[in-house]
């Protein structure tokens, strides 16, 4: 026989909120995660991930309240979270704008954000530690609030006018977006902007009749408006994930999509467990432990088969426009890019450019197997193809000889891109503006445009090489399935370029710093001028050297490449001398590339794909060099004392 003491309708709506509540905290706790985690470098998901920490805070005190038996201390404590907000408002909003806008904060901004964080902590403080902000709660129990003090009108001005000047500053950011995409995501925005100030102002303490309306109203308003703010938050982290990163859609929408499955959703289904279980014991007269323990594993283990057997169709879902070359990388387990990705990659580059020169229009054009193709543009496209026919450019785009200049063609200004090894045309870039200077920009923009430019570069680069690792591995795909496990390594991520000299080896261009500095290995800018003169590694071998940083940087490129010669007699064509024969021939003795080609018994086209892994051995090992040099002590390079090379006639 089953138990009379089913739960109440009241009973019921009450646990529906508890629920709620608690799988806001789990979302919100779990967003927080995840932006820190691969959103910290960017500005706007370190002001979202402040935004978001006042709503854990305010709902991690809807959970406990109600064991807690409402203490007032609980409901003090959630005005830590209800007074950071606006402030996050303030600094989130702002540095969307910032990032869209692609300018620098201002000190009169700096100080104004830090004046709201100050604000806001002493709210807090007044909330936790007087009764001028708030008083003692009144109301039933389930219902139960905090009274209003006499600066709480003051704090609800500043509430509303932070809330209300966000949205201004994301109005703004709207006005400023160059694209249909950036324009959907700050749309996405501007809608869901309001949701944690939906979820965390204490609307009862405006309502001094609350206490005496009917539970059921309160409780129903309640879960309809928590689950607004779930679905809104998500909608905001989703926008945000984007900032600060050149990632296409389907890396950051995949990733974000699976976290939140395999994360807050199964978190979210194992607390529903631990609440309804005490209910169920009730009912179905099971025992404690056994029934806990068996939903919750249930549950686990289900809610990952369930998101193995439908991932297919979530992936189907989630890449609608490109499920065919999707699944090729799905099988290949790999990152490599695919067309759409180049495309995206290369609109998200000419963006950040046209910011910086603050221009209008531009695009990207590569050449194609039967004509030269527009990949990106900005602005006007018939324009942009107008500008494509112009003999001027038509000649940059057949150009045998390449430089790294901006050139003026009628009205445009026109850059090269080029392959970093061979120096071959992979296209142009073209931005359209009446006054272009790039020495008028700072040293910071400068720097940045320059990464833009390689990292464009690079993305076109590597997609050459991975159409042709497609068309290898298509007729061999059944047979390669032990090789699901292969990663690929594409630089996604573009930010401003880095100057921390404690750090080089960790920086992204470290391995194209090492090519360039051996390519000028017996002089020339790209030794002289290298980042790589502020390694420590070099700095302790300045002595030994005369204090000469080039020839200090040479010894130290040659002993990386000393400590690739494998043991033994030298050998010429023999696979394990084929790396250390390259670097020897090509960069220490200055053969020409035809020449070394004969002298290993391969190909050009090989030489080049084998010279491209040679200067990576290198660069890994200058790295653990640098990594294993103390700031003040004697260099790997001095412990092998390298002999400095005659140059080879």
């Amino acid at each position: 026989m089953f138990p009379d003491d089913f739960p109440t309708w009241l009973e019921l709506l009450e646990f529906g909120t508890l629920v709620l509540s608690s799988a806001i905290l789990i979302l919100s706790f779990s967003l927080f995660a995840y932006i820190l985690t691969f959103n910290l470098h960017s500005r706007v998901g370190r002001a979202f991930a402040a935004l978001l920490l006042g709503v854990i805070i305010v709902y991690s005190g809807d959970v406990v309240l109600p064991r807690a038996g409402w203490q007032e201390e609980w409901l003090r404590f959630q005005w830590l979270g209800i007074a950071l907000v606006p402030a996050g408002y303030l600094h989130f909003t702002r540095a969307v704008l910032l990032a869209t806008w692609l300018q620098p904060d201002s000190p009169r901004w700096r100080w104004l954000t830090t004046g709201a964080y100050a604000l806001s902590g002493l709210f807090a403080y007044l909330a936790v530690a007087s009764d001028v902000l708030v008083q003692a709660p009144i109301g039933a129990v389930h219902i139960s609030h905090l009274q209003p003090g006499s600066l709480f009108p003051l704090f609800t001005l500043y509430f509303i006018f932070a809330t209300l000047w966000g949205g201004l500053n994301l109005l703004r950011a709207r006005l400023h977006a160059r694209t249909h995409v950036s324009r959907r995501r700050l749309n996405y925005l501007l809608w869901t902007f309001a949701a944690p100030g939906l979820g965390v102002f204490p609307y009862l303490i405006l309502l001094p009749s609350a206490g005496a309306s009917p539970p059921s109203i309160f409780f129903t308003l309640a879960s309809i408006i928590t689950t607004a703010v779930g679905v809104m938050m998500t909608v905001m982290a989703y926008s945000v994930a984007y900032f600060g990163v050149l990632s296409p859609d389907r890396v950051i929408k995949r990733q974000l999509v699976y976290f939140l499955l395999r994360g807050p959703a199964v978190a979210v289904l194992v607390i529903v467990i631990l609440l309804t279980v005490p209910k169920v014991e009730v009912i179905l007269g099971l025992p404690p432990d056994t029934a806990l323990t068996l939903f919750v594993v249930a549950a686990i283990v289900l809610a990952q088969i369930a998101l193995f057997i439908f991932q297919p169709w979530i992936d189907r879902l989630l890449y609608r426009k490109e499920a065919d070359e999707v699944q090729w990388l799905r099988t290949l387990e790999t990152r490599l890019l695919t067309s759409s990705d180049l495309s995206q990659f290369l609109e998200n580059v000419l963006v950040a450019l046209c910011d910086a020169f603050e221009v209008t229009e531009g695009f990207v054009a590569l050449p194609g197997e039967d004509a030269v193709r527009l990949e990106a543009v900005v602005g006007n496209e018939a324009n942009a193809r107008a500008a494509l026919s112009l003999p001027e450019v038509q000649r940059m785009l057949t150009a045998e000889n390449t430089d790294a200049d901006f050139h003026r063609v009628d009205g445009y200004h026109v850059r090269s891109l080029t392959n970093r090894y061979t120096d071959q045309l992979l296209g142009i870039v073209a931005l359209r503006s009446p006054r272009f200077d790039l020495t008028a920009r700072d040293e910071a923009i400068a720097a940045g445009i320059q990464h833009l430019l390689r990292r464009a570069e690079i993305a076109v680069e590597d997609r050459r090489l991975q159409l042709d690792v497609f068309e290898a591995l298509r007729p061999i795909l059944p047979e390669i399935e032990v090789m699901q496990a292969l990663r690929g390594a594409v630089p996604y991520v573009i930010g401003p370029a880095e100057s921390e000299e404690d750090n080089l080896a960790a920086t992204p261009e470290f391995t194209e710093w090492v090519r360039d500095a051996l390519s000028h290995f017996w002089g020339g800018p790209k030794l002289s001028d290298s980042p790589l003169l502020n390694l420590r590694v070099v700095r302790n071998a300045l002595q030994q050297y005369d204090n000469s940083p080039t020839r200090a940087l040479r010894a130290v490129l040659q002993a990386a490449i000393e400590l690739q010669r494998p043991g033994g007699q030298r050998q010429m064509t023999t696979s394990e001398w084929l790396l250390y024969n390259l670097l020897d021939l090509k960069f220490i003795q200055g053969k020409r590339v035809r020449e070394v080609a004969a002298r290993l018994a391969m190909s050009e086209s090989d030489l080049y794909r084998k010279q491209r892994v040679a200067i990576s051995a290198v660069a890994r090992t200058l790295a653990s060099m640098e990594a294993n040099t103390p700031a003040n002590g004697p260099s790997p390079a001095e412990t092998l004392a390298p002999v400095e090379p005659i140059r080879a006639p």
